[in-house]
């Protein structure tokens, strides 16, 4: 079983005082009347907002993900189109900006680009991720280290693509990963049953939200 109120395991339970919430490219242009409409993420944008919503009002910690597709960094399977000018993403375009829903400011493309994180407020950041895992090339590792987070909640675009390779990763790291299955696109339960097999639970968004309480967090400066 993979759903985390039948887990018996205490070295996967997840710990929500000590958890991020990671929301991986909830941008403009992957949800309907964006230029690549990813299906499913509409959808899920309401219940991915309370999960905002009840981290912000903890004061637990956010972290949003974001692609920027500019030039020859760029996945494979995307480099042709975006070489063409598919405004895909592209940086500085309205297309790049999180979905207003979550209530992100505008993004700082270079300042994203050149590996910085972006504070929306001491406890919310957006980072840029250059591939399919949010741990690739990036600081978050270092970043949720800094606050002692073992946990991670993923919610956001497409599962088969980035947030797999996310969890994935997060798994890799030794965090605790607890999947928001209805604030995720594209996630079905055979993908929630294969995450299971290397222990990586789910819950429903109105679980983690009832379950969430202040952080026990400590910032290491």
């Amino acid at each position: 079983m993979t759903h985390w109120r039948q887990n018996s395991d205490p070295f996967l339970a997840p710990d929500l005082g000590r958890s991020v919430l990671l929301v991986v490219d909830m941008q403009v242009d992957f949800v309907d009347g964006g230029r690549a409409p990813i299906p499913g993420t509409s959808a899920v944008l309401p219940a991915i907002a309370r999960l905002v919503d009840a981290y912000r009002e903890s004061s637990a910690p956010i972290v949003h993900a974001v692609r920027l597709y500019e030039g020859d960094d760029v996945d494979l399977c995307r480099r042709r189109v975006i070489a063409a000018g598919l405004d895909l993403a592209r940086p500085g375009t309205p297309g790049s900006q999180v979905a207003p829903e979550l209530g992100v400011p505008g993004l700082d493309p270079a300042s994203l680009l050149a590996g910085d994180v972006q504070a929306v407020s001491p406890t919310e950041h957006v980072l840029f991720k250059p591939r399919w895992s949010a741990f690739y090339r990036t600081g978050l590792d270092e970043h949720l280290r800094r606050w002692r987070v073992d946990t991670v909640v993923i919610a956001g675009c497409n599962y088969p693509n980035c947030p797999r390779a996310t969890i994935v990763d997060a798994s890799e790291r030794d965090y605790k990963v607890l999947v928001a299955a209805d604030a995720i696109s594209g996630v079905d339960a055979r993908h929630l049953e294969e995450a299971g097999r290397i222990g990586v639970l789910h819950a429903e968004t109105d679980e983690i939200v009832e379950a969430l309480q202040p952080p026990e967090l400590e910032v290491i400066s």
